[in-house]
């Protein structure tokens, strides 16, 4: 047994001593590499908690393969399907490594997909609610009076199917200025030239700074997430909470980290369906009474969800629960 926890993390701004919601005290380290997370793999009570690395959770778990501790834990893990037979094949490595993980804390809740592909099901799993990433100088209203649709995000992110959508309708939509690169990267559909878009819907200058997305955000009256049907995970979810504590109506795709989290504070539409999108943004844009409620409640929830210091509380409250959960191989101090 130990007498304390050390959670030892990736994630940058992680609080260096922390108490849980019950009382339970711990501390922390910042560590940036498989190296730097393995010079603390002797310490008592320590657990690794890597957050949104896919590559070095994979790391770890070769490096501590056959190791009794620390216990590893990922937060955040961002998986994608295999379709081609290279990937099948490193597929079968990726579900071993996987389990060498005690517990998975995630953004959102179905987990059928993930638990059906690599193995990672509700029993291993426990989900806390993300965050909105930007902050905004003044608290803006949930009005919807902006002047375009907006398109909005990177990640299997469908511009397709939002095109589609937009050419049946005659309201002006927006799109930021693509970086088909980094489109690519994140498995993003764009499959048209920039001079075959729809006539309704313009470019936007994007620096991929907070300014301008706040800026982006600020002038929309809808914004939309379609994302593809390959989705696992909570795809969108960051955009979605940006979004609407801009006060912004969200109309999001139904799958995992939209309709497992979201209820009134979104419309939902099934993926890859530019017909039914088309129906939700006409609906959406002509009923203001619709479009103010949804963007009332999408900011009610994304305030409520607070920033970085409630997030981490979040994950702290998850790891020291799943550590109890162990049945005595851990013995919790309190302050």
């Amino acid at each position: 047994m130990v007498e304390r926890i050390l959670i030892v993390t990736n994630i940058k701004r992680f609080p260096l001593s922390w108490k849980s919601t019950h009382g339970d005290s711990g501390n922390s380290i910042i560590a940036n590499s498989t190296s730097e997370f393995l010079e603390h793999r002797s310490e008592p009570g320590a657990i690794f908690v890597v957050n949104c690395d896919p590559s070095l959770s994979f790391q770890l778990a070769i490096a501590l393969w056959f190791q009794n501790a620390p216990q590893l834990v990922s937060v955040d893990l961002v998986l994608r399907r295999s379709y081609d037979l290279r990937s099948a094949i490193a597929l079968r490595g990726k579900r071993l490594l996987l389990r060498r993980f005690n517990h998975h804390i995630h953004y959102f809740r179905d987990l059928e997909a993930y638990g059906r592909v690599y193995g990672i099901t509700a029993e291993r799993s426990s989900f806390v609610p993300f965050k909105a990433n930007l902050e905004f100088e003044e608290e803006l209203p949930a009005d919807g009076n902006g002047t375009y649709v907006l398109c909005f995000g990177q990640s299997l992110r469908d511009f397709d199917t939002f095109f589609d959508a937009m050419e049946k309708l005659g309201y002006p939509g927006a799109i930021p200025e693509p970086d088909f690169a980094l489109l690519r990267k994140h498995g993003s559909k764009f499959t048209r030239s920039l001079s075959k878009i729809p006539r309704n819907v313009r470019l936007l200058a994007d620096d991929k700074s907070n300014e301008a997305q706040k800026r982006i955000l600020r002038n929309a009256r809808l914004v939309v997430l379609p994302i593809l049907k390959t989705s696992m995970a909570a795809s969108g979810i960051a955009t979605s909470l940006n979004s609407m504590l801009a006060g912004k109506c969200v109309i999001g795709t139904e799958g995992p980290g939209m309709s497992d989290i979201f209820r009134t504070e979104m419309l939902l539409v099934p993926p890859e369906d530019p017909e039914a999108l088309a129906r939700v943004i006409r609906r959406s844009w002509e009923d203001d009474e619709l479009r103010q409620r949804t963007a009332e409640a999408g900011q009610r929830l994304a305030r409520s969800l607070g920033g970085e210091p409630e997030l981490y509380q979040r994950i702290i409250d998850a790891v020291v629960a799943f550590l109890t959960s162990r049945k005595g191989n851990y013995v919790l101090r309190s302050s």
